[in-house]
């Protein structure tokens, strides 16, 4: 699958996502895009999944139309997503359009 690691979205997270194409939003020349023209430029770019751990996403846009899997993890602390990257790599592998979250504990903060 292409995956779009939003601007917050610690960029190491790819070296986990092996099975995938993954890119940044910097990379794809969209770090200053809001939420809801990153959705619709991802959706148009083809990608598949966009993984973000701004948690704001939900509240701030109508995901009801969504082409796009959404993965949003709980937390952005690269220490914590680290201690579940198995969750984080489970939900992106098996992730269809719609909304997923990932709850992230806190790992030793």
């Amino acid at each position: 699958m292409r995956v779009l690691l939003d601007q917050c979205t610690p960029a190491a997270i790819r070296k986990y996502l092996t099975k995938h194409e993954v890119k940044t939003a910097r990379e794809q020349g969209w770090s200053t895009f809001s939420n809801g023209d990153l959705l619709r430029a991802a959706e148009e770019a083809g990608f598949e999944v966009l993984l973000t751990t701004d948690t704001h996403l939900i509240d701030e846009q109508n995901l009801r139309n969504v082409k796009i899997a959404i993965v949003v993890l709980s937390k952005n602390r690269w220490r914590s997503i680290l201690a579940a990257m198995d969750s984080v790599v489970g939900a992106v592998n098996s992730a269809k359009p719609g909304l997923f979250w990932v709850e992230i504990p806190t790992a030793g903060e």
